[in-house]
Parts: C-alpha cells; sequence; structure tokens
C-alpha cells in the first residue's frame, strides 16, 4: 500500500502579518519541523502545494524531502491546492486501496504516532476484507482532528465538488472511522501572533 501526505500551504498568512510557516520553532522553522515528523512517519511521500512566490518556503520545503508544487496562477483555496497535489500523485498510478492523509501546514504539535496510528486502522480495515472505511481520522474529546486519511478511490471525488463546496463536504458524504488521540494538538494550528504564542508556550518552546 501507498501513502501520500497532501499539505496545503499556499496561504499569505494575512492574519499572522508573516510567513508563519517560515517562523521559529524550537531550533529550527515550523515547515521544517512539521515535515521532519511527516518524514517521520510511514508516509511514502508527501507533497506540498505552495504560492509561486514562496520561494524560501520552497527551498526549505524541498529540503526537508517534500516533493514542492507552486503552480501559476496560484491556487485560489485550499480545495484548488489539495485538487493539484492529487493530480501530481496520480502520475504514480496509485491502487484504488492505497490511501492519501490530508493535513494544512501549520500545525507543529502533530505527531508521526498520530499519523501512523491512522495509516494502521486502514490497513487493517483493509485485511480484514469486505468493505473498509475509507475516511479515518483522529478525535480528541469527541472532537475530530487532523490528518484525515482517505482512500486513494475517493480522489476523484476532489475535482467534482461543487463551486461552494469545501473538502468537508466530501468527508461528510462518508461515513468516518475514529483513532482516540490522546492529546488535542491534532486540531492546534494557528493564525494569529497571539495563536502563535500560545502554541509555543504549550510546548515548551
Amino acid at each position: 500500500m501507498k501513502t501520500f501526505a497532501i499539505i496545503p500551504a499556499a496561504g499569505r498568512s494575512r492574519r499572522m502579518g508573516r510567513p508563519k510557516l517560515l517562523l521559529p520553532w524550537g531550533t529550527t522553522t515550523v515547515i521544517e519541523h512539521v515535515l521532519g515528523v511527516w518524514r517521520a512517519s510511514r508516509v511514502d511521500r508527501v507533497i506540498m502545494v505552495v504560492h509561486p512566490l514562496d520561494t524560501r518556503l520552497a527551498e526549505l520545503a524541498t529540503a526537508a524531502g517534500a516533493h514542492v508544487i507552486g503552480p501559476t496562477p496560484p491556487p485560489s483555496a485550499m480545495k484548488e491546492s489539495v485538487r493539484i497535489a492529487l493530480a501530481f500523485a496520480a502520475e504514480s498510478r496509485p491502487q484504488p486501496s492505497d490511501a492519501w492523509l490530508l493535513a494544512p501546514a501549520d500545525m507543529p504539535g502533530l505527531s508521526a504516532a498520530t499519523i501512523d496510528a491512522l495509516i494502521d486502522a486502514y490497513e487493517a480495515g483493509l485485511r480484514r476484507g469486505g468493505q473498509a472505511s475509507q475516511i479515518w481520522a483522529p478525535r480528541c474529546r469527541g472532537k475530530r482532528g487532523h490528518p484525515v486519511l482517505l482512500s486513494w478511490s475517493l480522489a476523484d471525488e476532489v475535482p467534482r465538488l461543487a463551486a461552494h463546496e469545501g473538502l468537508n463536504a466530501l468527508v461528510g458524504r462518508h461515513p468516518v472511522e475514529y483513532v482516540e488521540a490522546a492529546e488535542d494538538s491534532v486540531f492546534e494550528d494557528f493564525d494569529t501572533p497571539e495563536d502563535y504564542e500560545r502554541l509555543r508556550a504549550r510546548h515548551g518552546l
């Protein structure tokens, strides 16, 4: 089974006021830390979509082991970034039972253990045979988090989403199975300087 991490990162960090993925995180940057977690997991390939003007972000992400796409014109929404990344992944001819995992790039609390738990649960369902669950997600205190794992068989539904529909609409059309997560880092992202400082404090940085 092949697995692809899809990381949309073409936003402009307007509420942060500066490129949030280049901010410090420990001894490195947010994006280098996040990609290090993905590379430490069982995911086979990491695909990240960036704004074509974000050359420094693209350089760091490439050095961290991601395949970086900077489409022109830039994606207008996360859904478009995901569609572009899936089209690239499709060139390697995934099987319907392969999987793709989706999470924002600004989640430095994400853990390889959570990623691997989702892959393990999905694989276990495939081994059992029958109609395996096509979507898995972590859950903490009853709230769904990231990343979300989807069977490759659902990738073709992304381009067919209506203009007003986001990716949550795709998840809402199919049953979701959950892996229980002990930490609320599965829904920790940040958009403002206050969010960033709060996360840094929570992680002892």
